[in-house]
């Protein structure tokens, strides 16, 4: 007997049975988002490895080790996205969409990383993010920040920080990669093999690592603040102004970088200590520089995403997760010439209540055995059709979840009794 199939490690069907709360967390962010002004791009999965290469940086560990990526029948070096902020952007560039235009823009989909399985974390990782375009001031990306809580205030979600930095721009950054090389090269002994790795070729990077032998030489080491101009000081305080005027908690992180090397001045984690060691559940800032190094012209440009498997599993935790309902009304049929009319029915009924959720029994089986099904629905409602109804032209109301007696509703009424006893 051959081995049974299983689904590829790192990765997960989403049943029906899950389908409810990833419906609430989708319905409700396309909700917020085009509140907002935001309009939404879908990008394709799989994207030219360049691509990802030229933005999230070659020497990155997505790029050097979790990328998903192969050679077509062309001989071209393709990948399945692991995030789509740069497809966004190529995306925005090839459509003409980012030449002095403003863009608010929102999207969800699949991302894939080749990581290590835990908790939180999985190989095919679902995304809701939002970007902006054209806009450089604090106000857009403090726009992102008070849009991601008003996220978790709609779903009910608590126990989530928001941390805050300011990266400063290109130059400071330059800046403060060579204190800090520096400083890093005076404690070499004391670094890790993915610190000295990281040295020459993305330092910040390294105040990102999570290994507990290296936590009091990072914590020791100089800040990006000291390297800040003063319009990268002035930039983050109207940031934190914003902030404090609209009562959103925060806490500034000097530590906080972000994994990926487009950013500049702000960056900023919604963290929570509910889902263990993947505790970041959304992340962003301003990247820049991001346009120009995909080849279009200097713009502006902020954003963010956030993981909707650790949301999802927030909402579980905190018993916000909208569970599976049933749904209006479930037809039975009693009787030869009972299907072919109860379709009919069911037809003229969709017609006339579109957002009526109706299941009209198949596969035969007793009328006992129908009920049980439908009460097993979920269904408020059945509706039964046998010989008698047939010949009296009418159908039979049965209340599955009330006191109410069953009740005999002409055919040509149905629709409009229906209505009634279901608002």
């Amino acid at each position: 007997m051959a081995d049974q199939l299983q689904v590829i490690r790192g990765m997960h069907d989403i049943l029906p049975s899950d389908m409810p709360v990833w419906n609430q967390l989708e319905d409700e962010y396309r909700a917020l988002a085009e509140s907002y002004g935001y309009r939404q791009i879908r990008t394709p999965i799989v994207e030219k490895t360049a691509l990802f290469a030229r933005s999230i940086g070659e020497v990155t560990d997505i790029v050097e080790k979790e990328m998903y990526s192969f050679a077509d029948r062309n001989g071209d070096s393709l990948s399945l996205r692991p995030e789509n902020t740069a497809s966004v952007v190529r995306a925005g560039l090839q459509a003409g969409l980012l030449q002095d235009q403003q863009h608010r823009l929102w999207y969800s989909g699949p991302m894939f990383r080749h990581e290590r399985p835990q908790k939180g974390r999985y190989r095919q990782f679902h995304q809701l993010g939002a970007e902006t375009f054209g806009m450089p001031g604090a106000d857009i990306e403090a726009e992102l920040i008070l849009m991601a809580a008003r996220f978790w205030k709609r779903l009910g979600l608590e126990d989530i920080e928001l941390q805050v930095n300011s990266l400063g721009s290109s130059a400071c950054r330059q800046a403060f990669r060579a204190v800090l090389v520096a400083y890093f090269r005076d404690h070499y002994q004391s670094l890790d093999d993915d610190s000295r790795r990281r040295l020459e070729s993305n330092p910040l990077r390294i105040l990102d690592s999570k290994n507990p032998e290296m936590q009091l030489l990072i914590e020791a080491a100089p800040t990006l603040q000291d390297s800040l101009d003063a319009e990268s000081r002035d930039h983050f305080d109207e940031l934190l102004d914003i902030l404090d005027k609209t009562a959103v908690p925060y806490r500034v992180n000097r530590r906080l970088v972000r994994g990926l090397d487009y950013y500049c001045h702000t960056v900023f984690e919604w963290v929570t200590e509910t889902l263990g060691a993947q505790g970041t559940v959304c992340g962003g800032g301003r990247y820049d520089g991001l346009v120009e190094q995909l080849g279009g012209r200097p713009n502006f440009a902020a954003g963010f995403s956030m993981g909707c498997e650790r949301l999802v599993s927030m909402l579980a935790d905190q018993g916000r997760a909208r569970g599976e309902t049933g749904s209006d009304v479930y037809f039975v049929m009693r009787g030869a010439n009972s299907v072919a009319r109860a379709q009919q029915l069911a037809e003229s009924l969709r017609d006339r209540l579109p957002r009526l959720e109706l299941i009209v029994h198949a596969g035969g089986g007793s009328f006992k055995s129908q009920m049980r099904k439908a009460d097993r629905s979920g269904a408020r409602i059945a509706l039964i059709l046998a010989e008698s109804e047939m010949e009296a032209g009418t159908v039979a109301v049965k209340f599955l979840r009330e006191e109410r007696p069953q009740e005999e509703v002409r055919q040509n009424e149905i629709a409009t009794r229906l209505s009634s006893f279901l608002d």
